[in-house]
C-alpha cells in the first residue's frame, strides 16, 4: 500500500500525516472509538468510529486492519477491511485489495484498480451540508426504478 512502487503520477500517495493514535496488528477493540486526533488501524476494530465533522483527522485502515462499524472522518483511507458505512466529509481512498462492505459517502474520491466495494458510492458537497440517509435512499430507488424499467424494455421489446 505505502511501498515503493508509487510515483507522483500515482493519485494515492500518503502525505506525511501523523498518527498520534495506532491500533497494532495484534489489538482488538469492541466499541466506539471518539477521535480528536488522526488514527491508524492495523488491528481490528469492532463498533463505530467518530471524528468531529469541524476537524481534519484521518482514518487509515491499514493493509492488515479491519473495521466493523462506521466511520465519519474528514478522510478515510482504506487498505484493509471495512464492513460498514463510510462519511468521508473530504476524501476517501480506496487502495488495490482493500474490501468495503457498505456504503461509502465523500467529498472526492480515488480507487486503485483492485479495489473491491459492495455498496453505493454517494458524492456529498462539502459546501451544502451533509447529506441525510433519506437522500442516500431516494437515490436507491431512482437507480432501482432504473433498472426495473431497463428490465421491463428487455422482458417486451415491443411496447418500446
Amino acid at each position: 500500500m505505502f511501498g515503493a512502487k508509487k510515483d507522483k503520477s500515482t493519485p494515492l500517495v500518503l502525505s506525511q500525516e501523523r498518527f498520534d493514535t495506532l491500533v497494532g496488528r495484534h489489538t482488538e477493540i469492541h466499541g466506539k472509538l471518539v477521535l480528536q486526533e488522526s488514527v491508524r488501524i492495523d488491528g481490528r476494530v469492532i463498533g463505530n468510529i467518530e471524528a468531529p465533522r469541524d476537524a481534519s483527522n484521518t482514518v487509515v485502515i491499514g493493509p492488515t486492519g479491519e473495521v466493523q462499524g462506521d466511520i465519519l472522518a474528514h478522510r478515510v483511507v482504506v487498505a484493509g477491511k471495512v464492513a460498514g458505512q463510510i462519511h468521508a466529509i473530504d476524501r476517501v481512498e480506496l487502495h488495490e485489495n482493500c474490501m468495503v462492505q457498505g456504503d461509502i459517502k465523500y467529498g472526492s474520491i480515488a480507487i486503485e484498480h483492485g479495489a473491491r466495494v459492495q455498496g453505493l458510492l454517494l458524492q456529498v458537497d462539502p459546501e451544502a451540508g451533509v447529506r441525510n440517509d433519506a437522500d442516500a435512499q431516494e437515490a436507491i430507488r431512482r437507480a432501482q426504478g432504473t433498472e426495473a424499467a431497463a428490465g421491463a424494455r428487455k422482458a417486451n421489446p415491443s411496447s418500446s
